[in-house]
């Protein structure tokens, strides 16, 4: 793989409405592109120079797919304090990524907390986005994940402190979880009713996935309103998805999904 280049960055307003964050970007723009755009939605502490968003830039050009991926409000190199963090910041900072820098109706592929902001992101923009595909989906993760599996020990901690410190298989740091990450994620819960979208979405989901369990993603394709919906399972696979034969996976299921909604 070849070193990302430096990234572009995109104004977005702060937390009290005035300027100074900034959202970091990069594109891939074909000299001529291809009707239907890709966008790359990262997962929860991942950045956009990923092996999958990586593999994903490479082959978008040479596919000639306008490609676009950024890094999160407080993730990889855009600026922002976790702390004040929430999945809605997330989703705006995804639309604002769309509405200004992607081209053309798209194709959203989201990982882990990525393709809850996806979902979330065709449910805002349905005249934009024409389908989706989900890598080990998360949607509802702050509840179903986080708050309905921690300790009586630990929901404490977060009320009484706002803050736990979660250790991470993935960084040498923990994660720091915040009561105020939780409480807004309700917000935007999906799971609990039918999700009304139309469009076709492709789910890959590894069967070894200790992160977001396999039956997590089935709970997702049976809530969908679309019946346009297929999961392909690896009994192999975990969470990160990210081997030659996962990306091979990846690549091959965005194609195929291209081929139906492309007239």
């Amino acid at each position: 793989m070849t070193d990302s280049p430096s990234p572009r960055k995109l104004a977005r307003p702060g937390h009290d409405g005035s300027a100074g964050e900034e959202l970091a970007y990069l594109v891939e723009t074909p000299a001529q592109s291809a009707a239907t755009g890709l966008t790359w939605l990262g997962g929860f502490k991942s950045d956009m120079t990923g092996t999958k968003a990586t593999a994903l830039a490479e082959w978008a050009r040479g596919a000639g797919r306008h490609f676009l991926r950024f890094d999160y409000y407080a993730h990889g190199a855009s600026t922002g304090d976790f702390r004040k963090a929430t999945v809605g910041r997330w989703l705006d900072d995804a639309l604002a990524a769309i509405d200004a820098l992607a081209e053309g109706p798209q194709v959203l592929i989201g990982s882990s907390m990525g393709g809850w902001v996806a979902l979330l992101a065709a449910l805002a923009r349905p005249e934009r986005v024409k389908g989706l595909v989900l890598i080990a989906p998360a949607p509802d993760f702050t509840e179903e994940l986080m708050w309905k599996g921690f300790s009586d020990e630990v929901r404490e901690t977060l009320r009484r402190d706002g803050l736990y410190r979660e250790p991470s298989d993935y960084d040498d740091e923990p994660y720091e979880i915040t009561m105020k990450l939780i409480e807004e994620g309700r917000n935007h819960l999906i799971l609990g009713a039918p999700i009304p979208l139309e469009i076709p979405v492709r789910v890959l989901q590894g069967m070894k996935d200790t992160d977001v369990p396999w039956q997590h993603a089935m709970r997702l394709v049976e809530t969908l309103a679309s019946d346009d919906v297929t999961i392909n399972l690896s009994k192999s696979g975990d969470h990160r998805l990210s081997t030659p034969a996962d990306i091979a996976r990846l690549t091959q299921t965005i194609e195929m999904l291209l081929k139906e909604i492309e007239p």
